[in-house]
This record gives C-alpha cells, sequence and structure tokens, in this order.
C-alpha cells in the first residue's frame, strides 16, 4: 500500500479518551466502511471503495496524545489508476491536512467541555 497523505499532531487529554473519539468520529459517517480496531496498539484503519483506506494511530506523547493519519492507497486492483485519478482531485494532501488540524481542534474543544467520550 503507498501512502498518498500523512499528517500529524498532539493533542492535550489522554490517549485513551483520543483514540475513542477519534473512532466514534470516524465511524460514524454515512458510507459504508471496513473498520479495523486495536485499541491496545492505539491503532484505527477505515476501508471502502475502489481505493481508500485512512489509517489512525494514538499514541502517549509528553503533551498528551499524539494522532497521526496516514492516507494510504489500498486498491487491490486497478492500483495504478489511483495516483492519476487523485492528480484530478488537485489539493488531495492540502484538504487532508485541514480537515486533520479542524479535528485535532475539535478533539481538543470536546476535552475542554467535557463533551468527549459519551458526550
Amino acid at each position: 500500500m503507498k501512502t498518498l497523505a500523512e499528517v500529524s499532531g498532539v493533542v492535550a487529554r489522554p490517549p485513551a479518551e483520543v483514540f475513542e473519539e477519534v473512532l466514534r468520529r470516524v465511524t460514524g459517517g454515512p458510507y459504508p466502511m471496513r473498520t479495523e480496531v486495536d485499541r491496545e496498539r492505539g491503532f484505527l484503519a477505515v476501508q471502502g471503495g475502489w481505493w481508500y483506506r485512512g489509517e489512525y494511530r494514538v499514541t502517549a506523547d509528553p503533551a498528551g496524545a499524539r494522532v497521526e493519519h496516514r492516507v494510504v492507497n489500498a486498491a487491490s486492483w486497478g492500483r495504478w489508476g489511483v495516483p492519476p485519478a487523485n492528480r484530478f482531485f488537485i489539493g488531495f494532501r492540502a484538504r487532508t491536512a485541514v480537515a486533520f488540524a479542524r479535528l485535532l481542534e475539535e478533539l481538543v474543544t470536546c476535552g475542554k467541555e467535557g463533551g468527549g467520550v459519551g458526550a
């Protein structure tokens, strides 16, 4: 699988809380996705459609929780077509970075408002 975009950041909250909130947010969408969850390793992957696989890792950091996100080409057939197709979506990496920054902000905000896991 080839990495198409990769971003990371730190949230000033406990890793277990952040992991559960990321899990809730990325698995609650309108599209059917296969989900892989390993709480022990702080790993979550969602995969759907022809090529998309989003992977998240949440690990301990001195400032709280480090969140890493990768988008990979998981196509088993026509793999060669994914990079050219994505070039038509100019700004894919930038949009991924913007969406991830927004996610980090929301993770901080929901922790401060007491709206974390289960809220």
